[in-house]
């Protein structure tokens, strides 16, 4: 099969493992045929387990940056599991199938996927931790409403229980640039990747991959990090930028220009419509989602955040059951940035320190199996 011998090309480079799912029916009730998820384990599995979930667009690599002896998720301490997004280029993608058209994946599909992975093939029926940024952070809150006996803690750092109409107006500006460069327009925030009913099934070539990328990583870079992180010149000042339009060009096109489009567009249709509350037994309410919440909740955004701003994390908290939900918020300028790959040390400590309390200090939650 072409897509288990480009399976196996990729794991032989990256050194992560993957899970074969099968045909994976999801929330849909579409079929994602031959599906697999793509996994990395630190520690020993005889530890407390730890899930990790990636981010939009990130690689698996991309998270091990806070896995460490000297941190809170120290592997010599826990069991942690990173897993990778559909779409992701690792999991299950258009760029590494022979899946077209790919069909619109959830969080939930996500999620109940790496439930599969841990009780199945991993054999971790309870979780000590659920942990991510951004769209880890979104897949940490669905993990809580989802599966919710399932762990003691969670700690979504910059990141939301639902994407909020102006996050879903952000993400169609991205979404519409990346689209331009093929010469299709967007079908709408949820409503699916490409307007036209017919044109799923694209191939890019160089100059409109080339084309759409860049148009892409422009609009985001507007959004990831915060007004105060350009005012302040933290572009020259942390990443040694020459000016703005060098910045642009060696961050924010260099990230885009290592992704793939389809890839892109699939997580992108997952982020515009996450929200836990879209599942039984909460059917849309979204105030009944996380009052269903039962662990230990420590929800992180931060102050300059232009995706998830701390009032959107305020009213997830308020709606928590007592005692379940906390609020801080990342004094820091630079944005969404503040919780990602680091950029400053100050708010990767605040982050370990906030890790680290929690799971010292949180009590094991009662497991019957």
């Amino acid at each position: 099969m072409l897509a288990e011998k480009l399976q196996s090309l990729t794991i032989g480079r990256a050194g992560y493992e993957t899970y074969q799912l099968g045909d994976f029916e999801l929330q849909s009730k579409a079929v994602l045929p031959d599906a697999w998820i793509a996994y990395k384990t630190f520690g020993s599995p005889d530890s407390p387990a730890i899930l990790y979930p990636s981010w939009f667009s990130g690689l698996i690599s991309d998270n091990e940056w806070l896995i460490g002896e000297d941190k809170a998720l120290n592997p010599k301490e826990y069991f942690i599991i990173i897993t990778a997004l559909f779409g992701n280029g690792q999991s299950i993608s258009p760029s590494n199938s022979t899946v077209s058209p790919f069909p619109n994946i959830t969080v939930y599909d996500n999620v109940r996927a790496q439930h599969q992975l841990l009780t199945q093939k991993l054999g971790i029926h309870h979780l000590r931790c659920v942990t991510g940024w951004s769209m880890g952070g979104g897949q940490t809150f669905q993990w809580a409403a989802q599966y919710p006996d399932f762990m003691d803690i969670c700690v979504p750092f910059c990141g939301s229980a639902r994407t909020s109409i102006h996050n879903q107006v952000f993400l169609e500006g991205v979404k519409s640039a990346l689209l331009a460069g093929k010469g299709d327009m967007s079908a709408g925030s949820t409503f699916g990747r490409v307007e036209q009913k017919g044109s799923e099934k694209r191939t890019w070539t160089e100059e409109e991959r080339a084309v759409g990328l860049k148009a892409f990583a422009r609009v985001y870079a507007g959004w990831g990090f915060s007004q105060a992180f350009y005012r302040e010149r933290l572009h020259e000042k942390s990443y040694g930028a020459k000016d703005l339009e060098d910045f642009m060009v060696t961050f924010w096109e260099k990230w885009a220009l290592e992704k793939e489009p389809e890839n892109l567009l699939v997580m992108l249709q997952t982020w515009q419509a996450a929200n836990i509350s879209l599942q039984e037994p909460y059917n849309g309410d979204f105030q009944k989602a996380l009052g269903a919440i039962k662990a230990k909740t420590l929800v992180l955004p931060a102050k300059t955040d232009l995706y998830f701003p701390p009032e959107d994390s305020e009213y997830e908290v308020e709606n928590m059951a007592p005692g379940v939900g906390e609020l801080d918020v990342y004094p820091s300028i630079w944005g969404h940035w503040a919780g990602g790959p680091p950029g400053n040390m100050e708010d990767v400590n605040w982050l370990d320190r906030r890790l680290k309390r929690m799971l010292e200090t949180t009590p094991k939650m009662s497991v019957s199996l």
